[in-house]
């Protein structure tokens, strides 16, 4: 059902800039490209004062929807995405911002895209870092896309220049198989982490496998969701207990193999089905706050 994943959600919509978006590149590859240039990491490169932003942008990583993305980033540059930007002319963000924004522009153009939430070895050596990459199906299958990171990256691994159009599936672990891989012994579960320096327990080992697993199956289900949601069966419990191990098992089995009507009928049960007001814990102070959603 290719279908689902070329119409919007509400959050990849853009709204009133979907005629700004008519000036975007149509392929995959010059979307990726213009994506990147897009969105500032608020910690990857440091504290984002020391580049030049004031401290008050910090507040555009809570920015949600894509129309409201599309907005600020028209205020910073009028120009349609495709151009290089300056740095601050980019939104500060995560990599959940710059998949949600390549997955609005490929949407736009009638591509069938989708985000993923997960798990990259690519980023730092030894680790596999919390992260998103999108999704797109070509004639070949659906195949993963790295929106974030800049042409000519090289693995941090081995120097070798990384393929961003289609990320190995043993580099970029989805959920379910992140999930699936801790708990068979595949995978070490203290390797799955948000920032190996990040000392807080939930957001490192199973608890925070089972948040991406339910992030991903979200975002199959396009509720493209901030890393940092929480909602139904989520919290920042850092022991599960075994009921929620056995439906973690449950759910990482059948979006393993699930068809859009299955992760769809799955994505209605209340344990993980996103409701209409959810709870957010915006980093870096870890600040909780309701948020009803639009």
């Amino acid at each position: 059902m290719d279908d689902f994943y070329v119409s919007q959600s509400r959050f990849s919509d853009p709204g009133p800039h979907a005629g700004w978006l008519d000036g975007t590149p149509r392929t995959i590859a010059a979307l990726r490209e213009a994506a990147s240039e897009l969105v500032f990491h608020y910690w990857a490169a440091g504290d984002i004062t020391e580049h030049g932003f004031p401290a008050a942008r910090r507040a555009e990583i809570t920015l949600r929807y894509a129309t409201d993305m599309w907005a600020r980033l028209r205020e910073l540059d009028p120009a349609p995405p495709g151009r290089p930007r300056p740095p601050l002319n980019r939104i500060v963000g995560c990599c959940r911002d710059f998949t949600l924004l390549f997955v609005s522009m490929a949407r736009h153009h009638g591509i069938p895209a989708r985000a993923r939430v997960g798990f990259a070895s690519y980023l730092m050596p030894g680790w596999y870092l919390d992260h998103v990459v999108a999704e797109v199906r070509d004639d070949d299958g659906w195949h993963l896309v790295e929106p974030q990171l800049p042409a000519g990256f090289r693995d941090p691994v081995d120097e070798a220049e990384f393929d961003l159009f289609d990320v190995p599936r043993d580099r970029f672990l989805t959920g379910p198989d992140a999930w699936t891989a801790a708990r068979a012994g595949d995978l070490d579960p203290a390797l799955l982490v948000v920032a190996p320096d990040l000392d807080v327990p939930f957001l490192r080992g199973i608890p925070y496998a089972w948040h991406n697993l339910v992030l991903d199956l979200a975002a199959l289900n396009k509720h493209e969701m901030l890393q940092w949601d929480i909602w139904g069966a989520l919290d920042d419990s850092v022991s599960l207990p075994p009921a929620t191990l056995a439906r973690a098992d449950e759910l990482a089995g059948l979006m393993a193999t699930a068809d859009v009507g299955q992760l769809r009928a799955a994505f209605e049960a209340g344990d993980v089905r996103v409701p209409p007001v959810i709870r957010t814990v915006t980093p870096p102070e870890q600040h909780l706050a309701e948020v009803v959603l639009r």
